[in-house]
This record gives C-alpha cells, sequence and structure tokens, in this order.
C-alpha cells in the first residue's frame, strides 16, 4: 500500500507548479483527477518535443493522473464540480487569485460544501499583498526573487538558472503543504487553505545570500561556481572537462595540498586557514588553476576519492542518465503510453522502506478518464453524458 491510497486530489492546475505538485502524490498513491478545458486541455500539451504528436514535456509532469474534461466556465460545469468536492480531500489550483472565485468555486464556498477539504492554491505572488494580481512566470518570479542576482560569473549579468526553479520549488513547497494540511486534519478533522506564493519560495531558498547581507550589508552578487564562504569550493578545468572539489575544513585542505605535492601552499600566511583562503581566493585559484590539467577528470576524481576528498565532475545531461549511482538509485525509470511508446522519465527522490511510492502509469490522454470518473463520483448515465458533451460541458 503506498502511503497517499484513499487520498483524493482534484486537480485543476497547468504547466508545471501545480502538476509537479499533483505528480508527487501521485507517485505516492493518491489518486489525482486532473481537470482540463475541454478540446484544449493543459496548456503544456502543446509544449515540444513531440513524441507520436504527445507532448513530452506534458507527459514527464503528468504520469499517474487521470484525465477529466470540465468547463468551469458554465454553471453545469461548476455544478459539477461542487458535487465532486464533495467525496474529495484536496483541490489544487494555479490560477491568479480572483479566477476561482469568478467561477463561484472559491475556499470560502468549497469549504462550506466539504468542510474537510484542503484547497492549495499554488501562485505566482500568493492570496494577499500589492502584487497578488499580477500574472507570473519562472524567469519573472527568479528575477523578483533575487536568485537571478547571485547566478552568473562574476561580473557578468544576472543568469536565469537553468532549471526552472521558480516553479519546481512552488511545487514542492505546495505538496509539503498540502500534506502537512492532511496530518492537521487528521488530528482536528477540519480542512484549511493552503497558500503558496512563487515569490515567496525564491525568497526562502536565497539561505546565506540573505544571511550575509543581513550581517555584512554588502549586497551579494553573482561569483560564478565558487562559495561565498569556503575556499577552494569551487570549479576547475582538468585536462578534459571540469571538476569540482569542495574543501570544507583545514584538514581537508592540508590533505589535499598533500595530495597535489603543494605542502608549501599549508603554511602559506594566505592560505593557512578557510579565512585566509576566501579572502585570498582570487590568488589560489591561479595556482590550482595551474594543478589540475596535469590529469584528465576521471584521474583526478580517482586520486582525490581514494583521499576522502569532496569533489566531482560537472555532468551533461547524457552523463546524468548514465552515471552508475543515478541508475541505483533508480533514478531514470521507463513507462509505456499508450500514444507516444516506451518513454524514460525522471524517478522518485523520496524512497521510503514500508511504503514506497512508484511510477506505474503514464500520463493520462485528454479526457481519457472523463466517463469513468463522472460514473464514479455522480454516477451518470451514458445519456447524460452524453448530453453534457452535446453541450460541451465536458
Amino acid at each position: 500500500m503506498k502511503p497517499l491510497e484513499g487520498i483524493c486530489v482534484l486537480d485543476l492546475s497547468r504547466v508545471l507548479a501545480g502538476p509537479y505538485t499533483s505528480m508527487m502524490l501521485a507517485d505516492f498513491g493518491a489518486d489525482v483527477i486532473k481537470i482540463e478545458t475541454p478540446e484544449v486541455g493543459d496548456d503544456s500539451r502543446a509544449f515540444g518535443p513531440f513524441v507520436n504528436k504527445e507532448s513530452a514535456y506534458f507527459m514527464s509532469l503528468n504520469r499517474g493522473k487521470r484525465s477529466m474534461t470540465l468547463n468551469l466556465k458554465l454553471s453545469e460545469g461548476q455544478e459539477i464540480f461542487k458535487e465532486m468536492v464533495k467525496k474529495a480531500d484536496v483541490v489544487l489550483e494555479n490560477y491568479r487569485p480572483g479566477v476561482m472565485e469568478k467561477f463561484g468555486l472559491g475556499y470560502e464556498v468549497l469549504q462550506e460544501i466539504n468542510p474537510r477539504i484542503i484547497y492549495a492554491a499554488c501562485s505566482g505572488f500568493g492570496h494577499s499583498g500589492p502584487y497578488m494580481k499580477k500574472p507570473a512566470y519562472d524567469v519573472i518570479v527568479q528575477g523578483l526573487g533575487g536568485i537571478m542576482s547571485i547566478t552568473g560569473q562574476e561580473g557578468g549579468e544576472p543568469t536565469r538558472v537553468g532549471a526552472s526553479v521558480g516553479d519546481i520549488t512552488a511545487g514542492l513547497f505546495t505538496a509539503t503543504g498540502i500534506l502537512t494540511a492532511l496530518y492537521s486534519r487528521a488530528i482536528t478533522g477540519k480542512g484549511q487553505k493552503v497558500d503558496v506564493a512563487m515569490l515567496d519560495c525564491q525568497v526562502a531558498i536565497l539561505e546565506n545570500a540573505i544571511s550575509r547581507y543581513l550581517v555584512s550589508g554588502t549586497v551579494p552578487s553573482p561569483i560564478g561556481n565558487r562559495h561565498p564562504s569556503i575556499t577552494p569550493f569551487e570549479a576547475f578545468r582538468a585536462q578534459d572537462g571540469y571538476i569540482i572539489i569542495a574543501i570544507g575544513n583545514d584538514r581537508l585542505w592540508a590533505k589535499f595540498c598533500q595530495l597535489i605535492k603543494r605542502e608549501d601552499l599549508v603554511t602559506d600566511e594566505h592560505f593557512v586557514a578557510n579565512a585566509d583562503r576566501t579572502k585570498n581566493q582570487k590568488q589560489l585559484k591561479s595556482i590550482l588553476d595551474g594543478e589540475f590539467p596535469a590529469k584528465t577528470v576521471a584521474e583526478w576524481i580517482e586520486v582525490l576519492d581514494g583521499a576522502g576528498i569532496p569533489c566531482g565532475p560537472i555532468n551533461t545531461v547524457d552523463q546524468v542518465i548514465a552515471d552508475p549511482q543515478v541508475q541505483a538509485r533508480n533514478m531514470i525509470v521507463e513507462i509505456d503510453h499508450p500514444v507516444a511508446g516506451r518513454l524514460k522519465m525522471p524517478g522518485l527522490p523520496i524512497k521510503l522502506s514500508a511504503t514506497p511510492g512508484a511510477v506505474e502509469t503514464p500520463a493520462p490522454l485528454l479526457g481519457q478518464h472523463t466517463e469513468e470518473i463522472l460514473q464514479e463520483f455522480l454516477g451518470m448515465s451514458t445519456q447524460q453524458l452524453a448530453d453534457l458533451r452535446a453541450k460541451k460541458v465536458i
């Protein structure tokens, strides 16, 4: 049995942050019912690349869910949704604040219908504050949230993080909020609203950048791959690529210097302690830049691993997928899709010993489960379903 079996999620979210949330819940057993606009569906169904005309982007974020179509702009669609809420545990949406209220389906309405409902809203700026109604995308939130201002090479322009961390962190925090609210409901019997803002999440993950500013008054800026307060803790060019070393204390520093036969650096007043090395980082990097081209990345890793010095390569995506550790942890899984065929995608990063999750079913086709779900929830007849289709309610 998976830990979230028996939990029903009505998922109105689309594109990335919300679907990432519900995918995690589905991986651990929740019955996620993805409610999409008739004929169009989730916007990301139109995002490439495509496999047999099915979006690989969409399929990577919506595995394990059931899809039904429902037009929430029509009163009949709204009434159907309200009836479904009576049997659900969670409603998830990532509309701009106010949209659900326009549909007559805001939290205040739904919690009257089902006081146990967990209503999770994941939006750009949350359901309060002066930016509440502003539209938001990942890159906008990365900029506003400050992470772009500390990303990139020293002296270079602000840089977007390669992965969509604005959306993904919001998805992770929303999943955490839902699980926390479900635990609280198990104790109190009452549901509640979970309000997660992408901007808030970016502020929450700035960690030492905020601490450094509040303590020193100095505004952090991009410093490339190095750590702001630990040295050497960055990437160096080896013979055939880049290697990262992370010397976290003076004991490791002395060991590293012995390994590269530069014991003189241990006693050099510029590099004796971490604070000295950090203060003189550029000078030290210039010295170490002359040492690393002597070996390949693989040769350096073998030597450094043997000495217990933290290190690693900068892998390309193809190398990540082929990495033996990634493979051993089942972080690349395969699943059969009825149209796209056999697909590979990232697996589950949370490993539970007693009630593990699993990737078992592919992303659904648009409206694949509409009849099944409406018969299951509302006991609708074939004729009722046909009438709803004729009216474009489903």
